[in-house]
């Protein structure tokens, strides 16, 4: 699909240069979006969803740290200094309770953490972190990556910096993640963490940030929800299992779980057009009123 009209705004918080990147829905609007990115990524990570989301103004703010903001000073870079600074950013915008929240990933679990503090319409979740990484199938491999990364922040910047920001890094990451055979979906995938993966602002906030993604959930939060919730998974995921998925859903007072086949955490790129059509549909429900049924889609 052809790229939206993109509005750039830049923002200062907390010590923190922002930059929001708004795409105005075409007419007839159904409301605006405004969302979260990943970890390590930034507002491109969720250039495919907004395609397929014409008729919403998505708001997707480069997290501090991350992509084109700069590193917050006054502020930890974890799941409560994020959802801090982007309450703020929300009230600068002059958002309403009318607005839905999105989150991705490690952006599910901010976003869950901002719903506590401020009212939204809906929150949508993809790909939510619905287990602790340090205590998954994956802890080993999260500790290990955890001490790289540590490790990195340490050592002199010659050396640190290259390390982190090496292709041969986020290949790895991409050829482990991806679950398409589809040689042009993989290109893609190679081709944004290779573009992207590395935009950080500094070693220091990126480790920060890295330890919250591995030792918070969004179950940490779910319980004091009561918000209509749309929560959108891959049944590939090593990051959370149909099981975890389906024990988070029953954590929140209304929640909706749709599990994607053929995919992993990266429904973001490998399945956008499927991810905008559940996150437009249950939009849609909600507009009429009948996306009130916690068991419905569960």
């Amino acid at each position: 699909m052809a790229p939206r009209q993109q509005l750039v705004t830049t923002h200062h918080l907390n010590g923190a240069e922002i930059r929001v990147y708004t795409h105005p829905a075409q007419q007839p609007s159904r409301g605006v979006i405004y969302a979260v990115h990943g970890f390590r990524g930034d507002h491109h990570g969720l250039a495919r969803i907004v395609s397929h989301l014409e008729h919403y103004t998505v708001i997707v703010p480069d997290l501090p740290g991350f992509g084109t903001s700069t590193s917050m000073a006054d502020l930890p870079h974890d799941v409560e200094g994020y959802a801090a600074v982007l309450n703020q950013l929300a009230e600068e915008l002059q958002l309403e309770s009318s607005v839905h929240l999105l989150g991705h990933s490690f952006g599910s679990i901010v976003a869950a953490k901002l719903a506590t503090v401020r009212g939204f319409a809906s929150l949508v979740l993809l790909n939510p972190i619905s287990e602790p990484a340090l205590e998954s199938d994956q802890a080993l491999l999260a500790k290990l990556t955890s001490g790289y990364y540590e490790v990195c922040a340490k050592l002199p910047a010659r050396i640190g910096e290259p390390l982190l920001r090496s292709k041969l890094f986020s290949d790895a990451m991409s050829l482990v993640m991806t679950k398409s055979r589809d040689p042009e979906i993989r290109r893609y995938v190679r081709e944004q963490h290779r573009a992207y993966f590395g935009g950080f602002h500094s070693r220091a906030a990126l480790a920060q940030s890295y330890r919250a993604s591995v030792s918070a959930t969004v179950g940490d939060y779910s319980p004091a929800l009561s918000l209509p919730t749309l929560m959108v998974g891959g049944l590939q995921d090593e990051l959370g299992t149909a099981q975890t998925q389906e024990a988070l859903r029953a954590s929140f007072a209304n929640a909706q779980l749709v599990m994607l086949e053929n995919v992993g955490h990266l429904i973001h790129y490998e399945k956008a057009p499927e991810t905008a059509a559940a996150i437009d549909g249950f939009l849609q429900l909600l507009a009429t009123g009948q996306a009130e049924d916690p068991a419905a889609g569960s």
